[in-house]
């Protein structure tokens, strides 16, 4: 077994666990004392009482992450409908297409042609459908492998640094603007 030493608060524990478990633990531990730090400072007296409030906050979380996999995991039957749909469309569609074909075939050229013209086109629409279907495919497999890993459902630091980016740009954009409107509005003052 081995020993990992996590830090919660003010507090320091040492925690055994499995070989190869150490940073898991660590990470674990990591995410506890982020939770931890919310309290601020209107911390309890008690130690206990604060972990208390950082596993809340933890199960708020978890119920969060659960709740976002059960709608994936509707979502994801969804599509599966909406795939089964497809083909079912595309494959009746080609099969009315060479029924028709055949039944006509004794008609007119022209009519032929048409029969021609609307197989392609159907055969082209069957093409689209299993387009849709990989693409179906690939989005549920996204979904299922997010519904997996919950800990992706929490974010991250690079999306974290793309938000704070993206809000900085817009900081940046607004003072632009209000500096624009000063002068704007400096310049249109009346002198005294």
């Amino acid at each position: 077994m081995s020993q990992v030493r996590i830090k919660i608060g003010p507090q320091t524990y040492s925690i055994a666990c499995g070989p190869g478990e150490e940073e898991r633990v660590a990470q674990l531990g990591a995410m506890i004392d982020a939770q931890y730090a919310k309290l601020g400072t209107s911390r309890a007296a008690l130690e206990a009482q604060n972990l208390v409030f950082a596993a809340l906050f933890m199960a708020d979380e978890l119920d969060e992450a659960r709740a976002a996999a059960r709608d994936a995991k509707v979502e994801v039957a969804e599509l599966r409908q909406q795939l089964q749909q497809a083909r079912d469309d595309a494959e009746n569609a080609v099969k009315k297409a060479q029924q028709d074909s055949e039944a006509d075939r004794d008609k007119s050229g022209s009519r032929k042609a048409e029969l021609r013209v609307e197989i392609e086109t159907l055969r082209k629409a069957e093409e689209a459908a299993r387009k849709e279907n990989m693409k179906l495919k690939a989005d549920l497999a996204e979904l299922q492998e997010r519904s997996r890993h919950q800990h992706d459902l929490f974010g991250g630091p690079a999306e974290d640094a793309a938000l704070a980016e993206a809000l900085a740009e817009k900081l940046e954009t607004l003072a632009l603007r209000a500096e624009s409107a000063a002068s704007a509005l400096e310049g249109s003052a009346p002198a005294a």
